[in-house]
């Protein structure tokens, strides 16, 4: 990639990805934009509290920028590179998405002129530009050349597939303990001891579990239509391999999970936040019976 005087990233969907990395590389110098053109109301505050530049359509953004991040829902991510693939995008187009290498390979064949990188989020957001992130495929030093604006991005191959199949087997982890941990939680909530199986299960976990629980117990049911999505991806990578019985099961769990919680606006600070509207929720359901 061509050294320029300054450095344009544009970010395909503006949520809680774009935004953290938005504001460090803005604090670094560079320019930042997105399209907010079809974008929900929470993407449009977000960018404008962020500070970023905003475009009227996906043309300008696409012909403004040397580097293109796409953040969006899974379901998105292929119509979004058909759109900037048909733009002629000729700069570095980086797919951020939590998907299968398959659909990573699908959404790369509408980028026809553009150098196309599998890139994935390997940790916590929050962490902002610190986090982990990998990348496989040709041009991925091309976007490594970000670690020089703080980024923390770790080249690990020269395939399309490869960074985006290490992000699936890691959700297959990390989200079936999240599924676990909920049936767990909820059962001992409803019996009165969950604070004794917090107690217990940190002396063999460590002292980090109660916080690392709470995490994961409300952030599922926050995001859980999202991640509903990405286990579609990861039942659909791992079958290629196996029987995968037990992702098949926490895919089940994540699609059923907003007919347990109902609608949640903000993210519950409590894991016993989230029960007490399971439970509501369920009374309410059997009096209407």
């Amino acid at each position: 990639m061509a050294r320029k005087n300054k450095i344009k990233i544009g970010f395909l969907g503006f949520g809680e990805v774009a935004s953290t990395l938005s504001n460090g590389l803005l604090a670094r110098g560079v320019e930042v934009s997105t399209c907010l053109e079809g974008r929900s109301q929470r993407s449009v505050e977000l960018a404008k509290s962020t500070g970023v530049d905003v475009f009227d359509s996906l043309t300008e953004l696409v012909g403004s920028s040397d580097i293109l991040l796409s953040a969006v829902v899974p379901a998105e991510a292929v119509s979004v590179a058909a759109k900037v693939g048909g733009g002629g995008f000729d700069g570095v187009y980086v797919d951020l998405n939590n998907v299968s290498p398959s659909t990573v390979k699908e959404a790369f064949s509408h980028i026809t002129t553009g150098k196309t990188v599998d890139g994935a989020i390997m940790g916590g957001i929050k962490n902002g530009l610190g986090t982990p992130i990998i990348a496989s495929g040709e041009f991925a030093e091309d976007f490594a050349e970000l670690n020089q604006y703080g980024m923390n991005i770790e080249v690990i191959g020269t395939e399309p597939g490869q960074a985006s199949g290490l992000k699936m087997l890691r959700s297959a982890y990390t989200k079936g303990v999240s599924a676990l941990l909920f049936e767990a939680f909820h059962a001992a909530y409803q019996m009165g001891v969950d604070e004794t199986l917090l107690r217990y299960l940190t002396m063999s976990e460590g002292s980090h579990f109660p916080a690392s629980a709470n995490s994961r117990l409300t952030s599922s049911t926050y995001h859980s239509q999202r991640r509903a999505q990405e286990m579609d991806e990861v039942v659909k990578f791992l079958t290629e391999y196996e029987d995968p019985l037990i992702t098949r099961a926490t895919c089940e769990f994540f699609h059923s999970l907003p007919d347990k919680t109902g609608t949640i606006e903000k993210k519950p600070a409590d894991y016993r936040d989230v029960f007490r509207k399971v439970d509501k929720k369920r009374v309410k359901e059997k009096k209407s019976q």
